[in-house]
């Protein structure tokens, strides 16, 4: 019997050390995001006063960003995430994220229509072929910049953040269903702030968009960057109250229980704001076939219909 008592007490002394070093790594990140916040003000959202005339093929980072492409070279293997990603720097020294995987495209669109409506993103590009000196070369790769005064602070988290129960936050998730995005999930959102003014903006983004225009639903019916199926799912179920029921399969459900007409009226004020040149711009930055564009982007302006007639405004096409 003592034996036995004594290997109960070790097995309890080895969970217990096993859950407090799990629990380490995610209070340091914790930590991280809330030093963030702190340091900086939050944003995530400004008023795009411009949003008629936004370039969607450039993005957030216009002319001035786009990478130079005379010479892009390996620096090393970028780790985490479902794609191949490499750290590269272009001919004018800068460096970017190389994203060499069938994500390339969903996120280059997903990225500008999320710019589009006021959100802040990462700035990125597609590059339609692309030979990276040191790995070869790839057809259809995204470019994420990585400006050197700039910082990459951490993750925030859907539930936890300084934009709880504003429209602002309301209508991003409602922009995560616009785009199909299943891959709800709190580590592919990121912090970013000046490395050098502590007192400047902590800039709130969701970097991740990959898992996007495809289908949502479980671990193997989902899909992403699949036009085929984005263009057949379903968006809005049903009005129940004042809140809306959509069609999402995808993980964190329940970050969409609280959407309300109002939400979809506050987003819908932007998004009737957009032409159907920009929208299809924002796919054809992405390098779809031109059927394909012609099929995201009226699938895009169907949901953006269907939104504006739940929250009972009136569709505008510029």
């Amino acid at each position: 019997m003592p034996t036995t008592r004594t290997n109960r007490q070790t097995i309890v002394s080895l969970i217990l050390l096993l859950q407090l070093a799990l629990a380490l790594p995610a209070a340091a990140q914790k930590k991280k995001t809330e030093e963030a916040e702190v340091n900086g003000t939050p944003v995530l959202w400004r008023e795009p006063v411009d949003i008629e005339t936004r370039n969607l093929l450039l993005g957030a980072g216009g002319k001035e960003m786009k990478p130079d492409l005379s010479s892009v070279t390996f620096v090393e293997v970028q780790t985490g995430g479902h794609s191949t990603k490499y750290r590269v720097r272009d001919g004018a020294g800068k460096e970017w994220v190389a994203k060499v995987s069938n994500e390339a495209q969903s996120e280059t669109a997903a990225n500008r229509l999320v710019w589009a409506v006021g959100y802040e993103t990462e700035i990125t590009y597609l590059v339609p072929h692309l030979r990276i000196e040191g790995k070869g070369e790839f057809d259809n790769v995204r470019l994420e910049a990585r400006p050197r005064d700039v910082k990459r602070s951490g993750e925030w988290q859907w539930e936890n953040n300084p934009f709880k129960g504003t429209p602002q936050l309301q209508g991003l998730k409602i922009m995560m269903l616009l785009i199909n995005n299943w891959d709800m999930k709190d580590s592919n959102n990121e912090v970013l702030v000046p490395r050098e003014n502590r007192e400047g903006e902590a800039r709130y983004i969701i970097s991740d968009l990959g898992g996007t225009l495809g289908k949502t639903g479980g671990a193997i019916s989902r899909s992403r960057n699949k036009p085929s199926d984005f263009v057949k799912a379903d968006f809005i179920e049903r009005v129940k109250g004042d809140r809306i029921e959509f069609h999402y399969k995808g993980k964190s459900k329940k970050l969409f229980d609280d959407i309300t007409v109002a939400d979809a009226r506050w987003l819908s004020r932007w998004l009737g704001r957009m032409s159907d040149n920009q929208i299809k711009d924002a796919f054809r930055a992405a390098n779809y076939r031109p059927e394909e564009v012609e099929e995201l982007s009226q699938a895009v302006r169907a949901r953006i219909d269907a939104l504006a007639k739940v929250s009972g405004q009136l569709t505008a096409r510029p």
